[in-house]
């Protein structure tokens, strides 16, 4: 009977252990199997160089989690009962240029436009009219972000009605150069609007991607950006710590092999030891559709081969950690170290910033790399000994290096030095005497570090394009986090809806269980944690 469950869930990244907790609340004897070593797959914080360094091994920022009801409603009791503590910076996101100039977005809209003034005043009463228009249009968008989507075309239909849906369907065809365009003139704030939203790994001329710069500023002067006091991870630690109050189970190193079906059912999990578990009421699946089919029996063909035409973003991301002897500090001066978002630009022309993107999709590091980070023990001191410095670098890079991923191999320490030069430009104390420690993740060791997610590098599961969006993420047959064929079976990961990146999506995986399995979301909601 020790094997029994009602609920398994297959991987024990954010979305898997979110849906597990909400899951849990509502009465489910849960179990949570991950094959790492350490829970919280993307989100999790480690000492990955040397004892008392925290390092956020992939997310940084928890930007989307902050309009979502786990949070601003604790329907989990993670900040009231479980140790979860936010930084908000009054600065969420600059953009700095190497000639120490630069563009601050403040959670306060009357100081970012008094700042966007001081180089385009029609461009800081154009800014203040599109944040206005984002923020009015948020609580409509959000309310469906943490839920189950609308399917497609009762999504378009809906929208048509009015001439406010129609421009957001008009927002969402575009890319984002094309809509930054249409409402601001400066060089300067288009090629800051564009690169902040490049963050969800989409190209500038990437059509179908208009939406981000249209919410950005709304989530960013409504809620503000944030990043755990201890590290990203913490949120990880806060979801298991609900799991285990309400009665549920995480064990790591618990590799599954096989997810157990009967009449097309599913019925448990077995691992790769052997060892087999029963699921009472249903199974959890943290495992992109490319790759689901190696793992259960019963999903059509036709669904299957629809799987493996899921777009992947055209390019990844490479991480730098650095343990530092002492912090590192932008030679901007000011603020800006307060920013928790910093892109760092070597040009303010936005067709310079293309021609960097342009090599990245012909599978080329680019001549000026796209590089955005940090120090990150400037804002938050328990992230490395007494006046010592925890840097985070991000830099675009292809997954196809020069046509073939094993490229990295031999290629990364070169890709990081090229990184390190850039970074040099912008901070003061990246010099070889005061870094103690470097650990360089590539694109290909994303991919090997959750290889049923991040397949090719792509750590938000699959592009971000409209066709790729709402009920149709990440294709139409998965749209409702359940699988053809294998009933039971629930997906949560980067590629559902609402896309990659912290955003709590796993509410909306739990919301579809417990309609199927008629428990009151509300209700459950309301009892006390």
């Amino acid at each position: 009977m020790g094997n029994r469950y009602d609920i398994i869930s297959v991987g024990g990244g954010h979305n898997g252990l979110t849906t597990a907790a909400y899951m849990a609340k509502a009465g489910k004897k849960v179990l949570v199997l991950e094959r790492k070593g350490h829970p919280g797959g993307g989100v999790s914080t480690r000492e990955l160089t040397l004892p008392g360094f925290w390092h956020d091994e992939h997310s940084n920022v928890h930007i989307m989690l902050q309009g979502n009801p786990m949070i601003t409603e604790d329907e989990l009791g993670l900040m009231s009962k479980f140790g979860l503590k936010y930084n908000y910076s009054p600065l969420p996101s600059a953009t700095v240029f190497e000639d120490g100039s630069s563009i601050k977005i403040y959670k306060d809209l009357d100081r970012t436009c008094q700042g966007i003034a001081e180089f385009s005043p029609r461009d800081a009463e154009a800014y203040r009219k599109f944040a206005e228009k984002s923020m009015a249009f948020l609580p409509m968008f959000m309310s469906g972000l943490y839920a189950p989507p609308f399917p497609m075309g009762a999504f378009m239909a809906m929208m048509d009605q009015t001439d406010e849906g129609r421009e957001i369907l008009d927002f969402m065809s575009r890319s984002s150069i094309d809509l930054a365009n249409q409402f601001f003139e400066s060089e300067r704030l288009k090629l800051h609007m564009v690169r902040l939203v490049t963050e969800n790994l989409q190209a500038p001329d990437d059509l179908g991607t208009g939406m981000g710069v249209f919410l950005m500023p709304g989530i960013i002067h409504k809620y503000g950006v944030s990043r755990p006091v201890g590290g990203s991870g913490e949120l990880t630690k806060a979801t298991i710590k609900a799991i285990e109050h309400f009665g549920g189970e995480v064990r790591c190193n618990a590799e599954v092999r096989r997810i157990l079906t009967s009449g097309g059912r599913t019925t448990g999990v077995e691992l790769t030891t052997g060892e087999v578990f029963k699921a009472k009421d249903a199974v959890i699946a943290g495992i992109h559709p490319k790759v689901l089919g190696n793992f259960v029996d019963g999903i059509p063909a036709r669904v299957n081969e629809r799987a493996q035409r899921i777009t992947q973003s055209h390019f990844s991301i490479m991480l730098s950690h650095y343990a530092l002897k002492k912090q590192a500090r932008l030679k901007a001066g000011g603020d800006l170290d307060d920013a928790l978002m910093i892109e760092l630009m070597t040009s303010d022309k936005i067709n310079d910033m293309r021609t960097s993107f342009d090599a990245l999709k012909q599978g080329r590091l680019p001549q000026v790399p796209l590089c955005a980070g940090g120090d990150i023990a400037v804002s938050d001191p328990s992230r490395a000994p007494a006046g010592s410095g925890t840097f985070y670098g991000v830099t675009f890079a292809p997954y196809d290096l020069d046509g073939d991923p094993l490229s990295w191999e031999r290629r990364t320490e070169e890709a990081a030095d090229m990184s390190l030069a850039y970074y040099r430009r912008f901070y003061n104390g990246l010099d070889d005497d005061n870094i103690l420690m470097r650990v360089v993740k590539s694109p290909l060791g994303m991919e090997r570090d959750s290889p049923n997610s991040f397949l090719r590098g792509d750590i938000h599961g699959c592009a971000p394009y409209m066709y790729q969006s709402i009920g149709h993420r990440p294709t139409p047959d998965y749209g409702n986090y359940t699988v053809p064929g294998v009933e039971r079976l629930y997906l949560v990961g980067p590629f559902m809806h609402p896309g990659g990146g912290v955003f709590g999506a796993g509410r909306g995986t739990a919301i579809r269980m417990m309609d199927d399995m008629n428990i009151d979301y509300d209700k459950v909601m309301g009892a006390r944690v």
